[in-house]
Parts: C-alpha cells; structure tokens; sequence
C-alpha cells in the first residue's frame, strides 16, 4: 500500500496528514513499512522514518492479510485525509479488499509482462524476489549470494530475506514473500 498527495494540487502542508495515516497503518500487523527518502524498517530507526516526513514523501506498507487490509481500507476512508492511497497486489485479491471496506477504486494498472531481451534476465524465481523493489535495488547476484549461505546452514530464511529488505529504501520489499521464494530457491 502506498499513501501520498498529488505534486501542485494537495501536497503543500501535508507532511503533517500523511505522517496521521502513517500512524494508523502502523497500528495493524505488517512486515515492513517506510517513507521512500528516508527508508524502511530494515534501513532506517523507526523515529527517523517519523522525523523525516515531508509534503512530498510517500509511504509504504506491506500486509500479509486481507483481512487486515479491508480493516485498514476502513478505517483510511472513515479518516479522510485526503491522501491518495494505492493498493498493490493480485487484480481479483485487491479488488474484494476494496469492494468489502466499501471502495470503488477508480484507477487500475495492469503489468503486461517482459519484453525485449528476456534471456538476459535472471529465471523467474530470482526475479519474483528482485522485483519486489520497485526501484530495483535488490540485485540477483545478492539473492544468489544468500541462497548459498542458506543451503550451507550460514543463514536462516527469515535473516536471508531481512537482508534482502535492507537495499529497498522505500519498504515495500515484502519479507515473507522473499522467505517462501527462498524456500522454493533451495
């Protein structure tokens, strides 16, 4: 989930409104959160990420659990902050979040796949992990790395994929995923 306000129209004085939805998303279970120029749970103290809220930061969070999210769509809509808010996720999945809190959505995107010279590309279990930063800064090389040390018993899943957490500065890196696609590399 991504909160920010529209650059010319909404963002002046918002430091102080997206920093309110910062604090309610917080407040449900998740497993990893952040503002885009200051960072994540994994890279940065969780005061830092409070301090450092600016009119154009953006946030991110990522749950594991429709429910939750439904809980957290409510309760976004009963604030109105005025925050742009965006639900990343499976089409169908995402949709029924939005449709049981009582949101139509008003805007959809849809990846339409790879193109151009595929075969240059790591295989697809490496990229499910990769493509997790949307900035691209979790490298295949790392991933490759870390399974190594997983198969010799130098590291477990769960530190594998919190290092893996740590280059994506915004944190929408999802932890648990990276643990199953691990798991699936071994």
């Amino acid at each position: 989930m991504l909160g920010m306000c529209a650059t010319g129209f909404t963002h002046e004085g918002s430091a102080a409104v997206k920093k309110k939805l910062y604090e309610i998303l917080l407040k449900y279970p998740h497993v990893n959160s952040g503002e885009v120029k200051t960072g994540s749970e994994f890279n940065a103290e969780m005061d830092d990420i409070l301090a450092g809220f600016e009119d154009t930061s953006v946030i991110h969070i990522v749950f594991t659990d429709k429910e939750v999210v439904i809980k957290v769509l409510e309760e976004i809509k009963a604030a109105d902050l005025g925050v742009s808010v965006v639900l990343t996720g499976v089409f169908d999945e995402t949709h029924a979040c939005c449709k049981k809190s009582g949101i139509t959505p008003h805007t959809l995107n849809q990846s339409v796949g790879i193109m151009g010279r595929t075969e240059r590309l790591p295989d697809d279990q490496v990229l499910g992990i990769t493509t997790m930063c949307g900035h691209g800064l979790v490298a295949a090389s790392l991933v490759l790395s870390l399974v190594k040390k997983i198969r010799r018993k130098k590291m477990t899943l769960e530190k594998a994929a919190a290092e893996l957490a740590q280059p994506c500065i915004c944190g929408i890196f999802n932890p648990k995923r990276a643990e199953a696609l691990l798991e699936t590399l071994i």
